[in-house]
């Protein structure tokens, strides 16, 4: 086989590698040891070789072209695979390391993945975790992620899917609200109340409320003043734990409350309804070792969110 990389230049795709991880070419060369002079000369000649601009640089900042990302995403795996080979060969206990970028909606962060972070860089303590809290769809390939959780997942052949939970849905009020305008007991009550919507930033659709009844699945698209369009946390749950109305919010947010009763479930004989919650990555052959451990340890604690049985059994 005809050598086509000798050793300068393996050395520049890592520094560029670790300079679009760590966002820039100091913090890539506080890293590795070198000064941010010898990473920039690494970086043009590989722009030299290729013919191609990698980075988008300004006097404040450097960003990756669409050639850089996608040249990073290739270059990324290759390291990888040649990491994986020398350890399996020398028989070294692989370690996770290096930058997990995970997207994750504001609710299902502040409320089940956030709190379990500290835990796994106890684990793990070579991986460096960047959230992105949002409601907001990601592009995986565009935008570098290595993994997504989010809300009824659309079926798409480029990405992994593992299913996380279904969470509970409950409509929830204050003791003062139900005290000043009546608790309702049926769907067609709910006309007569302030109903807290939520509406999709992405598409400016409002969230249907959903509903068992006598055995049928109903949505019903409630009315009220109110209307939150992001933030469902600081949002419509704040606004209902005031006594502002009624809200459809998970369980989760709000069992705690519940059980110390200063939050009301009303329409319980109409509940039973749940929302999907999915945990998505691209469907690499050579998934990173970090992504792989971050995966297996959210299988393992959402054991932790799924309902007791009320049989006991």
């Amino acid at each position: 086989m005809k050598r086509q990389f000798d050793d300068i230049l393996l050395g520049s795709i890592e520094l560029f590698c670790l300079a679009a991880e760590e966002g820039g070419f100091t913090a890539a060369a506080q890293v590795a040891g070198v000064t941010p002079a010898a990473v920039s000369r690494s970086i043009g000649r590989l722009e030299a070789r290729l013919g191609v601009r990698l980075f988008s640089r300004t006097t404040r900042s450097i960003r990756l072209t669409e050639s850089g990302r996608s040249y990073y995403e290739e270059c990324r795996q290759a390291l990888t695979q040649l990491v994986e080979a020398e350890r399996s060969v020398m028989g070294q206990q692989q370690e996770p390391a290096g930058v997990l970028r995970i997207s994750i909606p504001t609710v299902y962060g502040h409320f089940r993945v956030l709190p379990l972070l500290p835990e796994f860089r106890r684990r793990y303590p070579q991986v460096k975790i960047e959230v992105h809290l949002s409601n907001r769809n990601i592009d995986f390939a565009a935008e570098g992620y290595d993994m997504a959780i989010r809300v009824r997942a659309q079926p798409d052949s480029t990405l992994i899917a593992r299913h996380l939970e279904d969470a509970a849905l409950v409509v929830i009020a204050t003791p003062d609200y139900l005290a000043r305008m009546g608790t309702p007991r049926t769907l067609e009550d709910l006309a007569r109340h302030e109903c807290i919507q939520f509406e999709l930033p992405s598409s400016g659709r409002r969230i249907a409320w959903l509903f068992n009844e006598q055995g049928r699945e109903r949505e019903v698209l409630a009315e009220g003043s109110y209307v939150i369009t992001d933030d469902v946390v600081m949002g419509g749950v704040t606004l209902a734990r005031h006594g502002a109305g009624l809200f459809q919010t998970y369980r989760f947010i709000v069992e705690k409350e519940l059980a110390e009763g200063s939050l009301v479930e009303v329409l319980q004989d109409y509940g039973g309804r749940s929302r999907p919650f999915t945990l998505l990555y691209p469907q690499n052959r050579h998934v990173p070792l970090r992504l792989r451990a971050f995966v297996d340890f959210l299988m393992e604690r959402r054991e932790a969110w799924r309902p007791a049985d009320p049989r006991g059994t």
